[in-house]
């Protein structure tokens, strides 16, 4: 099982190919916003890679990112847009906690939405 690293929170085995944002929710226990619902419609599940980012990226978070005026250069990813299939460490950047959130969004679907169309990054 891949290890998902995050930092000042911890390490933990992440079943093969679970979504990200939900892994930082399920294994890791932290508030990740995810208002979209995982769907890649806004931003607010960021996370900044330090060590393990993909190569690849699904075409909708490519144009999400570049719509935001965000790039991937500086490890900024979006976590419901990411297949845990190798070990990682991010930096969550992106909490409910001082949000003025209500709640973190509802829970993402277990598959990446929309159905992934992988380009490279």
């Amino acid at each position: 099982m891949p290890k998902l690293t995050v930092e000042e929170v911890g390490t933990f085995e992440v079943p093969q190919g679970k979504r990200m944002v939900n892994a930082l929710s399920d294994e890791a226990k932290i508030d990740q916003l995810h208002a979209c619902g995982g769907n890649a419609r806004c931003t607010t599940c960021r996370v900044q890679f330090v060590a393990g980012e993909p190569e690849k990226m699904t075409h909708a978070e490519k144009d999400l990112l570049a719509l935001r005026g965000l790039t991937s250069h500086a490890g900024l990813r979006l976590s419901c847009q990411i297949a845990c299939d190798h070990d990682m460490t991010v930096r969550a950047i992106s909490r409910m906690a001082g949000s003025g959130r209500a709640t973190p969004g509802g829970r993402p679907e277990d598959a990446i939405q929309p159905p992934p169309e992988w380009v490279s990054k």
